[in-house]
This record gives structure tokens, C-alpha cells and sequence, in this order.
């Protein structure tokens, strides 16, 4: 298994790899000092990465700029947008980049040899020589530019990145995070923020910005790991020969600080903003920080990992549910954080008030002195262990390659000492080593000396504001306008021209020849057949059961599923609180944290969902069913069993107190899936405008839900009862035998244990509901949608426009088509106007093949009315659509790659399932693959009158900043607040 090292590289040495089925290989390329880490497996999903440490020395975000900026060409590759290029017209399984605190990285990966190359080739070129320093126009459009087109304008600042970090910094969430981290390393590098400061962007010069790429994009400075079944010696010499061999060896100043201790805590208070008409009280947010040591061992670090679950994760974690029973806050979010080269921990608290900072502080030391002094519950300890270590040996990271993810692991030692690049990839053993330190004074020990008696630690405190985006609004009109005041007429002019490039460089394709500079794969190079689908039906005491027969390591994939389809209209809400109740609260014979512990023990967790299935070229039918998941090895079975039996029979739904507190936690989390997903939350509303399964979705998990939680907790002690006799009926209502489909992924062996635990299972299920459950309900009561058009204002920087309808409604049929028609779309049209040309981070769209919908949707705009006019010009941007052969070849490939993606075990099974209950067959697969390999120009330009008539629906919804939304009010039937 050794690998061939041509010359040039230096190895320094090669170590068995036994978790990844691997042998791991470091070598230092000798002229430049480039380091390189190999790890050679069987797994053909193919990953390269090159990272550069890059600590920044200001929070105007220029690591982050730059990641964007130097995938827009190079010297090979000088096609505009190199990145979008790739995306449209390669095999990729990951393509992307990303900004750390103190590095950036640029992996891609791809199963197709010559993909893998091609990839490989943009990429490097990107990072080494790219188009930056010829092209300002790169500069003003990913960081900054003064937006001013006519003299008599207002002066505005905008910008891709500057857009993304105004809608990171609307989170309060992400205000706090980054606080936090800064507050505790101020004289390093991670005390700036490198993402960018929408505050301090505008403060980056040009000159800055490529001074920063010169300093650190350099082959001494780089990070470059390749993982996966290929020609190592093959690529090795070509990264020398096209790269590395070009530059000599620089000296290079990128090494990350450690920040000294403090002598006492540090405190620390700043402000977010409410929308103008939120209330204040109970609105602040308390972070307690701790840097834990200097030195991050793998036992340290495991040892916290496990300590944050136990301590403040877990339900019924002791210091969290301390602080909850104290009335501290309303939710406690923890996060241990091994990144970077110093550990932090945080302990927050959502919801207090800021009178309460001491009691919070002395909770906490209270409750971990306690802690020590007694002994942590060593059941917890255990069960936490192992749920860590079944994560650790699935790595199932859904559509994330494997690869991918242990090189992300290997930068979290191989940055901070570089003879250690594999540390983190040889954990079997630790997990033994953890287990034995249970019954000893380990973790209270790491308590005492890191929690306790450890002084480098922060105090955040977040105060809300009313309206504090509106005064930042003004602030910034008026400096801007001052500003423009005080230019002369030819330094305005200067502005408008410098515009006007801009607009020009950006409305200017890439030429043929550059365009063509980017390699290409053929059609010949696309396999003809779908992936699998692997169901098998079967009946086990009148009950249908679904086998999805993969190799899975000896994990059976378990999912019973209960139609509710005749679950009255007005307890949809409440069917959704279930599933949030359901494992945490007591039952008859566990106490919540002892009922998590056990199914920590036994199982890779347990969870509850409600969900639905679109029918097959139906608008209005879908299949709705109340899930019970879990994943647990096969000799665990008859405890996965046991315990869904625990909560299914004998759950205690009596703690008002308790269910309050899910509750609360429920909508706190819901209120950072706003700030996260807007885009998602704005497009899933705007399809319930027309659509009863959209209505089903809106009342179940979306913003109807979240006001259905608002009412809750501002009205529980009136209406606790109800809460809990609605909750009561619906467990009779739901979990009934006639009602069950079950859903197996595992190998035949998995499948026969399965079977011989689940007759005794479902011999506890009641056969059916009776009528009389449902006495004083309208169970054929539908659900009614109407045609909102809402524009919710909240306190945010950034909005998310969507629009949505439906193609069946207007008679037309699915093609595979609008399949290339969505890449086409997002990754040219959108792309080039939402956010090449208007600044947005991000712009999507989607066109259903099972019910029909579609929706375009953007991410932290700042825009709204004009991206909506953008969504208007689709269909005349598609009835003149035009492409040559290449250009329909790239959109197929791109297309084809995105239902391409390696699958997980849990993936083909859930995956096979939801085809089996939508009505999918292999044929429709086929068909809609034919489609799409076939597509032309005339299959794409036919789609105009489709996309014309989904957006003559009319249906908009936007999330987004309270100025904007109020400027634009007139798209709007009903403006109003987000949150209360």
C-alpha cells in the first residue's frame, strides 16, 4: 500500500491509518517547504484541499474577501467566474472554500479521475495566480464599492461580502460567538473578526487586500492534503511540475499567537437590535467564555467534548437545567470549540435579564463546585462516551465526503504543529482510554482546573435594543452623505465612472476563448443509469415493512412512520409539540436525563419528526406521518425496542414546568433558524399560499408554528391544561397499528434480527383509533390557503425575497429539463443579477418533478424590490435563451452531478423511501435522466410560458430589514412583525 514519492518531496513519515482503512504519508516539498499530508484508501470519492494560514490583523474581513475574490479567474483559467464555471460543468461532489478565524482552505473532491484533475488545476491556479491584481473591478465587487450612479443619487456602500457579514451580524446568536472569541484572545488573531466587520469592510484598500494574498498565498505557507484511491506519484509531480517548482522559499510570518491568561475575568457589553416594536425585558443574553490551557491534547479535547454534553447539553444536563430552574433564561445553548489553537468553552443563556449576570455566574461556579465535590453521574458520562464514539466509527456525514471532513480534522493539529497532521484520525483507542477514567476524578479534575480555577475567561453580555438598526441606518445616511458632500465634482465623477466599470465588467461575458480556458467533460463521461432505489415490501403481522438491503457496518437504520392524515386541522401544532416533548419528559420508569443516558447507551440516538410526502404529480395530496427514528447496531435492537416501547406507552405528560421549558427552547431555536434560513422560511410561506401541503408544512414548522409557540408562552398558565390534554389525545389518536409503516436500512442479517424483535413491538399497539377519540373535531376540515403576500419586518440588516407557485395548477408537466433549467438559472441568470450585480450572498430556485412547486429565493439581499423585478425577467431571459454545445454540455454535466451524489447507507434508504411513498418509480428516474442528457436549447426556451405562469400566481414573501420592508410596502397585501 505504500506510496511512490517522485522527486522533490521529502518524506517525513508514513503511519497505518486503521480507522480510515488508510495509510497516512507526510512530505514537505523540498524547494518551497510546502507541506503535504496523503492518506491512500480505497474510497473513490476523491478530495483535494490547499489551505494557507491566514491570521488576520483587522476585522475588515480580508482573508474572507479574498477567499471569494480568487475564484473569479486566473492566469490559465481567466473565465470571470471560475468557481460558477465549475459548478455548472463538473462532476464535483464538494466545491467551495471557506474563511476561518486563522486559515483559509479551498477543497473540491470528485469520483471522475479526470474531473478530479480538472478541479484540481482550477483551483490551484486560482490561489497562486489570479486575476486580482489585473481586475480591480474583483475588489469593488466581492468587498466594497461606493454604489452611486448619478450625481443627484444617494451615496450607498455595497458589496457580496459586505452583504453576507450584514446579514451574519443581524443574528444575535453570531454576535455573541464572535464576541466571545474575540473577548477572550484580544492580542491574537482570533480578537478581529476575519469574516469581516460589516462596520470596518469599507476601511480595506485595494493595495491592503492584494498585499494580504502576496504575504500569505504562497507555497511555504500552504496546507495540501489528498485523500482517496488515486495516482499519487502521478499527482504529486504534477502539482510540482505546474506549481510548486515556480516559486522558491519564502519566510513567511503566519504563525497563530497564543493569547496569555487573564488575571481576572474579563467583562464585556455590547447591543443588538429589536424590531422597533419587540419588547425589551427578558431579552439578554449572558456568554460565560473559558480558553481551556494552552496545549490541545487529544484526551483534553475529547475530555470536553464529552463534559459540554454532560454538563450543559444533555436534557436535564445539570448546570443547564440549574439555570433554567432558576429563571435565568429561557434557553442554554453551550459550545466547545477545538478549531483553533486554544479551546474555548461557552456557557450561554437566551432570554434573562441583565440584572441577573451575578446569579448567572454563581449558578454555574455553585452547581460545577458541586459537581466535583459529589462526583459527576457516571451513567451520564458513559452514555455521552458512547455516542461519540458510534459517530466516530459511521462518519456519516450525509453528502459531505468522508474525505473531506478528515481533512478539515487533520488542519486542527497539522496548523499548530505541523509533525502532527493525523492526530485526529486515530481515536478508537482514545474512546477506550475515556471510558476507563469513569469511577476516577478525571473529569472533575478538568472541571476544578479549567472551569474553576482557571482565570482567562470572558463575561459577554448582549443587550437588546429597540430599533437599533434603524439608528445604525441613519448614522450611516448621514456619514455617507457627509461624505459626499464633502467630494469635489471630479471626485464624484470618479465614483460614477468607477461604477459604470464595474457595471461593465460585469455585464461583459467572458469570451469564448476564456470561457473555453475552463476544461470540460463530455456527455460520454455521464453513466446512462440512475442510482438504485432498494426497497422491499413486505408484511409482518399486517404491517407494512420496508427493506432497503445496503451494507451498513452492522447499523440497522430504523424508522416507524404513522399516517396522520385524519389528525384534525387545529391540533396539526400541537402533533409538531409531540414530537418536541416525546424522550423529554419523565416516563414511568425513567426520569428524562436517565431516559437519555440509556438511549445513549444503547443506540446512536432516538428522534421525532413530523413530515410529508409530496404524491406523485398531485398539487393538493401528500402524505403526512408523525416519524420515530433511530440507528443502532444490530445486538442493540432490543433496546432500541425497549425504549421506543418507554415513550409510546408510558410517557408522563403532567410536568407543566418541563414542557414549558421545550417550549421555550423550541422557540428560540426557531428564531435563529429565521436569522440562519430565512430564505427557506420566506419560500416554504409563500407555497402555503396556494397549497394545502405547503399549509400542512407552515403550521407544522414554519412561521404559523412559531406565532402557535408565541401564544403558547405568553398565554401558558391559561392554557397549560389544554396543552396537555391535546397532547394526551393525540398519543391515542397517533400511535395505532393500522397507521404504521416501517422503514429498515440494513443487510439481510440486520433485517432478521429486526424482524424477530418486531412482532412483540407491535403486539402493544392498539389495532386502530376509535371514533369516538376524534368527538368535538372536524377531521375532513381542510386546510385553507389563500394568497397572503407578506412582507415580515424584523431586526435584521438583510432581506430574503422568495416567490413561489405551481406548474401543474397551470396545467403544464415535468420535464427533466427543469431540471438544467434550475442550474441554469442559479448559477447564470440569478447569479449574475442577485448576486454579481446586486450584491446578495446567495440565490436559488428549485422546480419540483413530484407536486409541481417552484420557488426563487435569496440570502442576506439587500434588496428587495429590485431582485423581485429580477424574478419578473426570468421568463424573457429564458424565451431568448442561447447556448452553443459546450454551454448545454457544461449544464447537463453540472445537472447530472447534483443527482449524482455519493450516498450513505442511512441516505439510500431514506432516499428509496420517499420514492416508494411519493409514487416514484426507476422508469421516472430513467425518464427524467434521458430528459436531461438529451436537453436543448429549444427544451429550455419551451420553459417560458411555465415560469411565466408560476410567477403570474403572484406570490411573494419577504423576510427582512423593518426600513426596507416599509419602502417597499407596496408588493405587499400585509406587512407585520416577524416576532413579538
Amino acid at each position: 500500500m505504500k506510496i511512490n514519492i517522485p522527486s522533490g518531496y521529502r518524506i517525513v513519515f508514513d503511519e497505518k491509518l486503521d480507522d480510515l482503512n488508510g495509510l497516512g504519508t507526510y512530505l514537505v516539498h523540498e524547494k518551497t517547504g510546502a507541506k503535504i499530508a496523503l492518506i491512500k484508501n480505497e474510497d473513490t470519492n476523491k478530495v483535494f484541499s490547499i489551505g494557507f494560514r491566514t491570521p488576520p490583523k483587522n476585522s475588515t474581513g480580508v482573508a474572507h474577501i479574498i477567499e471569494h475574490s480568487v475564484l473569479c479567474g486566473s492566469v490559465k483559467f481567466p473565465a470571470k467566474d471560475s468557481f460558477i464555471e465549475l459548478a455548472k460543468g463538473s462532476l464535483n461532489t464538494f466545491l467551495n472554500a471557506m474563511t476561518y478565524s486563522d486559515r483559509t482552505v479551498y477543497p473540491i473532491a470528485s469520483q471522475n479521475d479526470q474531473d478530479f484533475k480538472n478541479l484540481m488545476h482550477v483551483y490551484l491556479d486560482a490561489v497562486f495566480y489570479p486575476n486580482i491584481y489585473s481586475r480591480k473591478e474583483i475588489f469593488a465587487q466581492e468587498a466594497w464599492h461606493y454604489a452611486l450612479e448619478n450625481e443627484a443619487d444617494e451615496l450607498q456602500i455595497n458589496g457580496v461580502v459586505y452583504s453576507e457579514m450584514k446579514g451574519a451580524f443581524s443574528s444575535p446568536e453570531q454576535q455573541l460567538l464572535r464576541l466571545s472569541l474575540n473577548s477572550l484572545f484580544p492580542d491574537t488573531a482570533y480578537g478581529v473578526e476575519s469574516g469581516g466587520d460589516p462596520e470596518f469592510i469599507p476601511d480595506l484598500t485595494y493595495d491592503e487586500f492584494l498585499e494580504f494574498h502576496k504575504t500569505y498565498y504562497h507555497p511555504s505557507n500552504s496546507y495540501i492534503y489528498l485523500y482517496g484511491d488515486m495516482d499519487f506519484e502521478e499527482r504529486l509531480a504534477w502539482i510540482d511540475k505546474e506549481y510548486l517548482s515556480k516559486f522558491d522559499h519564502l519566510k513567511v510570518d503566519s504563525e497563530i499567537a497564543i493569547q496569555k491568561g487573564f488575571d481576572a475575568l474579563k467583562e464585556v457589553e455590547s447591543f443588538y437590535s429589536l424590531g422597533e416594536d419587540e419588547n425589551s425585558e427578558e431579552n439578554t443574553y449572558f456568554s460565560l467564555n473559558i480558553a481551556i490551557g494552552e496545549e490541545k491534547t487529544k484526551e483534553l479535547t475529547l475530555g470536553f467534548q464529552i463534559l459540554e454534553y454532560v454538563l450543559f447539553e444533555a436534557p436535564g444536563a445539570p448546570v443547564k437545567q440549574a439555570l433554567l430552574d432558576a429563571g435565568i433564561g429561557k434557553d442554554v445553548l453551550s459550545q466547545f470549540n477545538s478549531e483553533y489553537l486554544q479551546p474555548t468553552l461557552s456557557i450561554i443563556v437566551k432570554n434573562s435579564d441583565e440584572d441577573k449576570k451575578h446569579e448567572f455566574l454563581s449558578i454555574i461556579r455553585n452547581t460545577l463546585n458541586k459537581l466535583v465535590a459529589e462526583g459527576l453521574n457516571e451513567k451520564s458520562l458513559r452514555g455521552a462516551i458512547n455516542l461519540f464514539e458510534f459517530r466516530y466509527r459511521e462518519a456519516d456525514y450525509g453528502s459531505l465526503p468522508k474525505g473531506l471532513m478528515y481533512g478539515l480534522r487533520v488542519l486542527r493539529s497539522w496548523l499548530y504543529d505541523e509533525n502532527e497532521p493525523f492526530r485526529n484520525l486515530k481515536d478508537t483507542l482514545l474512546y477506550d482510554k475515556m471510558k476507563k477514567h469513569i469511577g476516577t476524578d478525571f473529569y472533575e479534575q478538568l472541571i476544578k482546573d479549567y472551569l474553576l480555577d482557571n482565570n482567562h475567561a470572558s463575561l459577554v453580555i448582549l443587550k437588546p435594543k429597540a430599533g437599533l438598526n434603524k439608528i445604525r441606518e441613519t448614522i450611516m445616511k448621514e456619514k455617507l452623505a457627509a461624505y459626499k458632500d464633502s467630494l469635489s465634482k471630479e471626485e464624484l465623477q470618479n465614483i460614477i465612472n468607477e461604477n459604470k466599470q464595474l457595471k461593465i465588467y460585469q455585464e461583459t461575458p467572458s469570451t469564448k476563448e476564456e470561457e473555453e480556458s475552463i476544461p470540460l467533460l463530455t456527455r460520454d463521461d455521464i453513466g446512462p443509469d440512475p442510482q438504485p432505489i432498494y426497497n422491499e415490501e413486505k408484511i409482518i403481522d399486517g404491517v407494512k415493512v420496508v427493506h432497503h438491503e445496503v451494507f451498513t457496518n452492522d447499523i440497522a437504520y430504523l424508522r416507524f412512520l404513522f399516517d396522520v392524515s385524519d389528525i384534525p386541522k387545529e391540533l396539526l401544532p400541537y402533533l409538531s409539540l409531540l414530537s418536541l416533548v416525546l424522550g423529554y419528559v419523565d416516563t414511568d420508569n425513567y426520569s428524562y436525563l436517565e431516559y437519555s443516558n440509556e438511549v445513549n447507551l444503547h443506540t446512536g440516538g432516538i428522534y421525532h419528526n413530523v413530515i410529508s410526502f409530496s404524491t406523485k404529480d398531485k398539487t393538493d395530496e401528500y402524505l403526512p406521518m408523525f416519524e420515530i427514528g433511530t440507528k443502532v447496531m444490530y445486538d442493540k435492537l432490543p433496546d432500541a425496542f425497549r425504549l421506543i416501547e418507554e415513550f409510546l406507552y408510558r410517557t408522563q405528560l403532567k410536568d407543566y414546568k418541563r414542557i414549558k421549558e421545550i417550549i421555550d427552547e423550541m422557540k428560540s431555536k426557531m428564531q435563529m433558524i429565521f436569522q440562519s434560513s430565512g430564505h427557506m422560511v420566506a419560500a416554504n410561506r409563500a407555497m402555503s399560499y396556494y397549497s394545502e401541503h405547503g399549509m400542512f408544512k407552515e403550521v407544522t414548522q414554519g412561521i404559523s408554528f412559531y406565532q402557535f409557540l408565541e401564544e403558547l408562552t405568553a398565554n401558558y398558565g391559561q392554557m397549560k391544561d389544554t396543552v396537555i390534554n391535546k397532547l394526551k389525545e393525540l398519543m391515542d389518536m397517533v400511535f395505532v397499528r393500522d397507521k404504521l409503516l416501517v422503514s429498515i436500512t440494513a443487510d439481510k442479517a440486520g433485517y432478521d434480527k429486526f424482524s424477530n424483535e418486531f412482532t412483540p413491538f407491535i403486539d402493544g399497539l392498539r389495532e386502530n383509533t376509535s371514533d369516538r377519540q376524534f368527538l368535538g373535531y372536524d377531521v375532513k376540515l381542510p386546510l385553507k390557503p389563500r394568497c397572503l403576500n407578506e412582507g415580515f419586518k424584523a431586526a435584521m440588516q438583510v432581506q430574503y425575497v422568495a416567490r413561489a407557485g405551481n406548474y401543474f395548477k397551470a396545467g403544464y408537466k415535468y420535464s427533466g429539463a427543469l431540471k438544467v433549467l434550475r442550474m441554469i438559472l442559479s448559477y447564470d441568470y440569478l447569479w449574475q443579477n442577485v448576486r454579481v450585480k446586486g450584491g446578495a450572498y446567495g440565490c436559488m430556485c428549485s422546480f419540483s418533478g413530484v407536486d409541481g412547486d417552484v420557488y426563487f429565493t435569496s440570502y442576506r439581499d439587500p434588496n428587495l424590490k429590485n431582485t423581485n423585478q429580477v424574478y419578473e425577467n426570468i421568463p424573457e431571459f429564458i424565451k431568448n435563451f442561447t447556448a452553443n454545445e459546450r454551454d448545454i454540455t457544461k449544464s447537463i454535466i453540472g445537472t447530472i452531478s447534483t443527482l449524482d451524489t455519493p450516498m450513505t447507507p442511512q441516505t439510500k434508504g431514506s432516499r428509496s423511501l420517499s420514492m416508494l411513498l411519493s409514487g416514484l418509480t426507476y422508469e421516472d428516474l430513467k425518464k427524467e435522466r434521458d430528459d436531461i442528457i438529451n436537453v436543448t436549447e429549444d427544451d429550455i426556451r419551451a420553459l417560458s410560458k411555465l415560469v411565466q405562469a408560476v410567477l403570474a400566481e403572484g406570490n411573494i414573501c419577504v423576510i427582512g430589514n423593518e426600513s426596507k420592508i416599509e419602502e417597499d410596502r407596496d408588493l405587499f397585501k400585509e406587512v407585520k412583525n416577524l416576532m413579538k
